[in-house]
């Protein structure tokens, strides 16, 4: 078979002989297969960076069309996401730390919770954007700090 071009939830797919699609409107559709229908809908649509995002009998796909330059742009290193290294963590508001959830030494990644910060009464869940090593705390719980203190360091 000839190469693929087709991505289906990330994974390239082998054109298939036989299959076809009937439009209702430019939402809804049938999808044909050795005698069995599918009924489709488009959910989300991008042609700029040719991505569509369907529901085939209740089950969502992600689909994307190979363009040339995608070996190319894979081959450069360019179709890596970007990771922010984060050197240290700063209060975004004055509180109370009610909990720290982290330890010296470990490893974070985005959206991983950090911190337990009251303030007006409110507990409020301090998460990393971005990626680090925990190098020092530079808080305990019940300490209390202003904006833009730095709470902990990363290596």
């Amino acid at each position: 078979m000839k190469n693929n071009n087709w991505y289906f939830d990330n994974e390239p797919i082998q054109k298939t002989d036989g299959a076809f699609v009937k439009w209702h409107n430019h939402k809804f559709f049938d999808l044909v297969f050795q005698g069995k229908v599918f009924h489709g809908e488009i959910q989300e649509e991008k042609s700029e960076e040719r991505k569509l995002v369907i529901k085939i009998n209740h089950r969502v796909f992600h689909v994307r069309k190979k363009h040339e330059l995608d070996d190319l742009i894979s081959a450069l290193g360019l179709d890596k996401p970007k990771i922010k290294k984060i050197k240290e963590f700063k209060s975004p508001m004055p509180g109370r730390v009610i909990s720290i959830s982290v330890k010296e030494g470990q490893e974070v990644i985005g959206g991983d919770s950090l911190l337990s910060l009251e303030a007006m009464k409110m507990e409020n869940a301090l998460k990393a954007d971005g990626t680090g090593i925990v190098k020092h705390i530079l808080v305990s719980e019940g300490a209390i700090v202003e904006k833009g203190s730095v709470l902990i360091e990363f290596e």
